[in-house]
């Protein structure tokens, strides 16, 4: 199976950590991480992410408006992207998918599905 070029952007470096050993654990992704939007927009055109991880809150600019960002680099118009936050109110989950969002995963976690959780999304 073809890896998935995976850009995680989360300012939490311990987030970061755990969440990078969990997908190159699946095996099923190659990852990029960015400690915050501006990274990631600065990134994203010579990694050309095939998925999104956005953390929602984060100083500066926050996942929403990272992804607006990205949208707007050719060829991420239409890249999946998977928002991670602790704030897990249905009515958030649905204002995060409302903005082109997959899914949403909610922290803390399970770093063991993590990936599972990731292609279950694309797979739809």
């Amino acid at each position: 199976m073809k890896m998935l070029r995976l850009m995680h952007v989360e300012d939490d470096e311990d987030i970061r950590e755990v969440a990078k050993m969990a997908l190159e654990f699946s095996g099923q992704f190659e990852i990029i991480q960015c400690p915050s939007g501006e990274d990631a927009i600065e990134r994203a055109p010579e990694f050309k992410p095939e998925v999104l991880l956005l953390d929602v809150m984060m100083p500066g600019m926050s996942g929403p408006t990272t992804l607006q960002h990205l949208r707007k680099i050719d060829g991420l118009q239409d890249t999946p992207a998977i928002f991670m936050t602790a704030r897990a109110q249905p009515s958030e989950i649905e204002e995060l998918k409302a903005q082109s969002a997959l899914t949403v995963v909610v922290k803390p976690f399970d770093p063991i599905t993590l990936g599972d959780q990731i292609i279950a999304a694309l797979k739809g």
